[in-house]
Protein backbone atom coordinates (compact mmCIF):
# COMPACT_ATOMS: atom_id res chain seq x y z
CA UNK A 1 0.00 0.00 0.00
CA UNK A 2 1.15 3.18 -0.79
CA UNK A 3 2.11 5.29 2.57
CA UNK A 4 -0.17 8.08 2.67
CA UNK A 5 0.95 11.33 4.72
CA UNK A 6 -1.04 14.83 5.47
CA UNK A 7 1.09 18.01 5.91
CA UNK A 8 0.60 20.90 7.57
CA UNK A 9 -1.59 19.85 10.38
CA UNK A 10 -2.31 22.76 12.93
CA UNK A 11 -5.23 21.74 15.13
CA UNK A 12 -6.22 18.37 16.65
CA UNK A 13 -9.77 18.22 14.67
CA UNK A 14 -8.01 17.85 11.03
CA UNK A 15 -5.29 15.33 12.63
CA UNK A 16 -8.24 13.37 13.83
CA UNK A 17 -9.84 13.49 10.59
CA UNK A 18 -6.97 12.21 8.79
CA UNK A 19 -6.28 9.16 11.18
CA UNK A 20 -9.78 8.45 10.60
CA UNK A 21 -9.67 9.05 6.90
CA UNK A 22 -6.55 6.22 6.87
CA UNK A 23 -3.23 8.79 6.89
CA UNK A 24 0.11 6.59 7.68
CA UNK A 25 1.60 10.12 8.62
CA UNK A 26 0.91 13.63 9.66
CA UNK A 27 2.98 16.69 9.28
CA UNK A 28 3.76 19.42 11.28
CA UNK A 29 5.11 22.05 10.02
CA UNK A 30 7.73 24.60 12.21
CA UNK A 31 8.71 26.88 9.21
CA UNK A 32 8.12 30.45 10.95
CA UNK A 33 7.08 31.89 7.48
CA UNK A 34 4.72 29.26 6.38
CA UNK A 35 0.83 29.92 6.42
CA UNK A 36 0.57 26.34 8.48
CA UNK A 37 3.30 26.68 10.86
CA UNK A 38 2.54 25.37 14.47
CA UNK A 39 4.11 25.98 17.71
CA UNK A 40 6.23 22.90 19.50
CA UNK A 41 3.70 23.37 22.40
CA UNK A 42 0.27 23.18 20.34
CA UNK A 43 1.35 19.90 18.17
CA UNK A 44 2.68 18.78 21.15
CA UNK A 45 -0.86 18.67 22.76
CA UNK A 46 -2.24 17.28 18.98
CA UNK A 47 0.38 14.59 19.11
CA UNK A 48 0.06 13.06 22.68
CA UNK A 49 -3.70 11.94 21.72
CA UNK A 50 -2.69 10.61 18.71
CA UNK A 51 -2.44 6.38 17.60
CA UNK A 52 1.05 5.16 18.49
CA UNK A 53 1.72 3.73 14.57
CA UNK A 54 0.71 7.21 13.34
CA UNK A 55 3.90 8.44 12.06
CA UNK A 56 3.86 12.33 13.00
CA UNK A 57 6.85 14.32 11.09
CA UNK A 58 7.98 17.28 12.07
CA UNK A 59 8.95 19.87 8.71
CA UNK A 60 12.12 22.20 9.34
CA UNK A 61 13.96 24.26 6.60
CA UNK A 62 17.51 25.20 7.25
CA UNK A 63 17.59 24.06 11.11
CA UNK A 64 20.59 22.87 12.83
CA UNK A 65 20.84 19.43 14.50
CA UNK A 66 19.94 20.58 17.73
CA UNK A 67 17.36 22.63 17.18
CA UNK A 68 15.62 19.44 15.01
CA UNK A 69 16.20 17.74 18.33
CA UNK A 70 15.18 19.77 21.13
CA UNK A 71 11.48 20.51 18.99
CA UNK A 72 11.20 16.22 17.63
CA UNK A 73 12.10 15.41 21.69
CA UNK A 74 9.14 18.07 23.01
CA UNK A 75 6.86 17.92 20.38
CA UNK A 76 7.18 13.99 20.15
CA UNK A 77 7.98 13.50 16.47
CA UNK A 78 9.09 10.24 15.03
CA UNK A 79 10.69 11.61 11.99
CA UNK A 80 11.49 15.02 10.95
CA UNK A 81 11.58 16.17 7.36
CA UNK A 82 14.61 18.65 6.08
CA UNK A 83 14.14 21.33 3.40
CA UNK A 84 15.65 24.11 2.65
CA UNK A 85 17.65 26.38 0.01
CA UNK A 86 20.80 26.23 2.38
CA UNK A 87 20.37 22.53 3.87
CA UNK A 88 22.90 20.29 4.74
CA UNK A 89 22.81 16.77 4.64
CA UNK A 90 25.22 16.62 6.75
CA UNK A 91 22.87 17.52 9.96
CA UNK A 92 20.52 14.66 8.81
CA UNK A 93 23.65 12.29 10.01
CA UNK A 94 24.37 14.36 13.23
CA UNK A 95 20.66 14.25 13.68
CA UNK A 96 21.08 10.37 13.50
CA UNK A 97 24.19 10.28 15.97
CA UNK A 98 21.42 12.07 18.69
CA UNK A 99 18.60 10.56 17.92
CA UNK A 100 18.85 7.31 16.05
CA UNK A 101 15.33 6.33 16.41
CA UNK A 102 14.01 9.12 14.62
CA UNK A 103 13.72 8.88 10.54
CA UNK A 104 14.65 11.78 8.44
CA UNK A 105 12.90 12.33 5.26
CA UNK A 106 15.32 14.70 3.12
CA UNK A 107 13.35 17.11 0.58
CA UNK A 108 14.33 17.26 -3.00
CA UNK A 109 13.54 20.04 -5.01
CA UNK A 110 12.78 18.57 -8.34
CA UNK A 111 13.66 22.26 -10.19
CA UNK A 112 17.32 21.53 -9.54
CA UNK A 113 18.67 20.28 -13.46
CA UNK A 114 20.58 17.93 -10.92
CA UNK A 115 18.30 16.84 -8.17
CA UNK A 116 19.62 12.97 -8.53
CA UNK A 117 23.39 14.48 -7.90
CA UNK A 118 21.96 16.69 -4.76
CA UNK A 119 20.27 13.00 -3.81
CA UNK A 120 23.90 11.26 -3.98
CA UNK A 121 24.78 14.17 -1.65
CA UNK A 122 22.89 12.21 1.75
CA UNK A 123 24.51 9.33 3.19
CA UNK A 124 21.60 6.49 2.55
CA UNK A 125 21.55 5.30 6.16
CA UNK A 126 21.05 8.56 7.45
CA UNK A 127 17.36 9.33 5.48
CA UNK A 128 13.80 7.36 5.89
CA UNK A 129 13.14 8.29 2.45
CA UNK A 130 13.20 11.34 -0.37
CA UNK A 131 10.34 13.83 -0.66
CA UNK A 132 10.32 14.87 -4.34
CA UNK A 133 8.40 18.15 -4.74
CA UNK A 134 7.97 21.33 -6.94
CA UNK A 135 10.22 24.21 -6.93
CA UNK A 136 8.64 27.96 -5.68
CA UNK A 137 10.93 31.01 -5.73
CA UNK A 138 8.76 32.48 -2.99
CA UNK A 139 7.46 29.54 -1.06
CA UNK A 140 8.86 25.74 0.22
CA UNK A 141 6.44 23.23 0.24
CA UNK A 142 2.30 23.60 0.12
CA UNK A 143 2.45 25.54 -3.26
CA UNK A 144 -0.46 23.97 -4.93
CA UNK A 145 2.21 23.30 -7.80
CA UNK A 146 3.28 19.87 -9.22
CA UNK A 147 6.32 19.26 -10.90
CA UNK A 148 6.42 17.63 -14.41
CA UNK A 149 5.94 14.60 -13.67
CA UNK A 150 6.92 12.62 -17.14
CA UNK A 151 10.21 14.69 -17.41
CA UNK A 152 10.88 13.78 -13.89
CA UNK A 153 10.51 10.12 -14.57
CA UNK A 154 14.01 8.83 -15.05
CA UNK A 155 15.24 10.67 -12.34
CA UNK A 156 12.68 9.41 -9.94
CA UNK A 157 13.69 6.00 -11.27
CA UNK A 158 17.07 6.61 -10.36
CA UNK A 159 16.40 7.93 -6.94
CA UNK A 160 14.18 5.38 -5.78
CA UNK A 161 17.33 2.79 -6.84
CA UNK A 162 18.76 4.88 -3.93
CA UNK A 163 16.04 4.67 -1.14
CA UNK A 164 12.35 5.28 -0.73
CA UNK A 165 10.65 8.01 -3.15
CA UNK A 166 7.71 10.24 -1.39
CA UNK A 167 6.02 12.24 -4.22
CA UNK A 168 4.78 15.65 -3.36
CA UNK A 169 3.80 19.32 -4.59
CA UNK A 170 0.19 20.04 -5.89
CA UNK A 171 -1.03 16.87 -5.45
CA UNK A 172 -5.13 16.37 -4.81
CA UNK A 173 -7.58 13.84 -5.14
CA UNK A 174 -7.99 14.40 -8.91
CA UNK A 175 -4.41 13.58 -9.99
CA UNK A 176 -2.79 11.91 -7.37
CA UNK A 177 -3.43 8.51 -9.12
CA UNK A 178 -1.62 9.56 -12.26
CA UNK A 179 1.22 10.90 -10.20
CA UNK A 180 1.15 7.45 -8.55
CA UNK A 181 0.93 5.46 -11.97
CA UNK A 182 3.69 7.70 -13.42
CA UNK A 183 6.12 7.74 -10.86
CA UNK A 184 5.32 4.21 -8.72
CA UNK A 185 6.07 6.29 -5.26
CA UNK A 186 6.56 4.63 -2.19
CA UNK A 187 4.31 7.32 -0.50
CA UNK A 188 2.49 10.37 -1.40
CA UNK A 189 2.57 14.24 0.86
CA UNK A 190 -0.08 16.70 0.45
CA UNK A 191 -0.91 19.78 1.70
CA UNK A 192 -2.69 22.39 -0.05
CA UNK A 193 -4.70 19.64 -2.03
CA UNK A 194 -6.81 18.95 1.13
CA UNK A 195 -7.20 22.52 2.98
CA UNK A 196 -10.43 24.45 3.06
CA UNK A 197 -7.97 27.71 3.64
CA UNK A 198 -3.87 27.29 4.75
CA UNK A 199 -3.67 25.61 7.96
CA UNK A 200 -7.50 24.33 7.77
CA UNK A 201 -8.36 21.12 6.12
CA UNK A 202 -11.14 20.14 4.29
CA UNK A 203 -12.17 16.41 5.89
CA UNK A 204 -14.06 15.88 2.54
CA UNK A 205 -10.79 16.25 0.31
CA UNK A 206 -8.71 14.39 3.06
CA UNK A 207 -11.67 11.29 2.56
CA UNK A 208 -10.99 11.98 -1.26
CA UNK A 209 -7.43 12.12 -1.82
CA UNK A 210 -6.73 9.10 0.17
CA UNK A 211 -10.15 6.91 -1.48
CA UNK A 212 -8.10 8.30 -4.87
CA UNK A 213 -4.81 6.42 -3.52
CA UNK A 214 -6.70 3.29 -2.53
CA UNK A 215 -8.40 2.87 -5.99
CA UNK A 216 -5.36 3.39 -7.62
CA UNK A 217 -3.92 1.02 -6.08
CA UNK A 218 -6.72 -1.31 -6.92
CA UNK A 219 -6.78 -1.21 -10.70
Amino acid sequence: MTWVKICGITNLEDAQAAVEAGADALGFVFYEKSPRRVDPGTAGAIVRKLPAQTEKIGVFVDQTEGSICEVADRVGLTAVQMHGANEDPHVADLVMAQRPNLKVLAAISMGQEVAEGWVMMWHPESVHAFLLDSSSPVKLGGTGMTFDWNAARPRAELIAGLGRVIVAGGLNSQNVGEAIRKLKPWGVDVSSGVEASPGKKDHNKIRAFIRAVRETENK
